[in-house]
């Protein structure tokens, strides 16, 4: 028969390759309809001006629009520099009461150390007798030369007094001419003034006369 297949042969398979021309077909379409989104959306989008189809009608309305636009851009540029303004003057306030905050407490602290630096004047203008009492009063001298120096980085400084003119703003006499001060000189420091920052804290007591 015909349809015998000869001993030690294998039959041969279909190798036909199945169409793809459906598929292919499918992708195209799902690319064009993508593609087709964005140009529907920007036939969706309504301009912010209606223009009539007369261009020489429509040049008056974009003038017009334009003028608006740069008017409205204005309004928000002029609303930008006020908040502007006002934070700079915002932050500027809260510094200048910071700062006014840290030398209030910086004067409270040297007001209570005032009594301590006229114990260390007195002391210092002793004079030692023996050895051991020049030892003692170079080491607090040496001590308050430190403490001084500190509170100086702070703006904490001595007012001068001895052999200067005298002045009222630094100077309270105790002893001395009447009158308004003019041509008086200090002779006598009966008390040190300090001042913190070039504002008098303390005004020295001194003894003037006339000169």
């Amino acid at each position: 028969m015909n349809d015998q297949v000869e001993p030690g042969s294998e039959p041969v398979p279909d190798l036909t390759i199945p169409e793809l021309t459906a598929t292919h077909d499918e992708s195209t379409e799902v690319l064009e309809l993508e593609d087709a989104e964005p140009a529907r959306e920007a036939e969706n989008v309504q301009p912010m001006v209606e223009l009539p189809e007369d261009p020489a009608e429509a040049v008056p309305v974009l003038i017009s629009a334009l003028v608006n636009s740069q008017a409205e851009a204005g309004g928000y540029l002029e609303a930008m520099q006020r908040v502007a303004a006002e934070f700079d003057n915002y932050r500027k306030r809260t510094a200048r009461e910071r700062d006014e905050i840290v030398d209030r407490a910086s004067q409270r602290v040297i007001e209570r150390l005032l009594p301590t630096l006229d114990s260390f004047t007195a002391a210092l203008a002793y004079e030692p007798q023996t050895e051991t009492e020049e030892k003692l009063l170079s080491g607090m001298a040496d001590t308050h030369r430190l403490l001084m120096e500190s509170l100086a980085l702070e703006g904490f400084a001595a007012i001068e007094a001895s052999g200067v003119p005298f002045d009222p703003a630094v100077h309270e006499a105790v002893t001395g001419p009447g009158g308004d001060g003019d041509g008086d000189l200090v002779v006598t420091e009966m008390r040190r003034g300090y001042t913190l920052r070039g504002k008098v804290i303390r005004a020295a007591l001194v003894a003037v006369e006339h000169a």
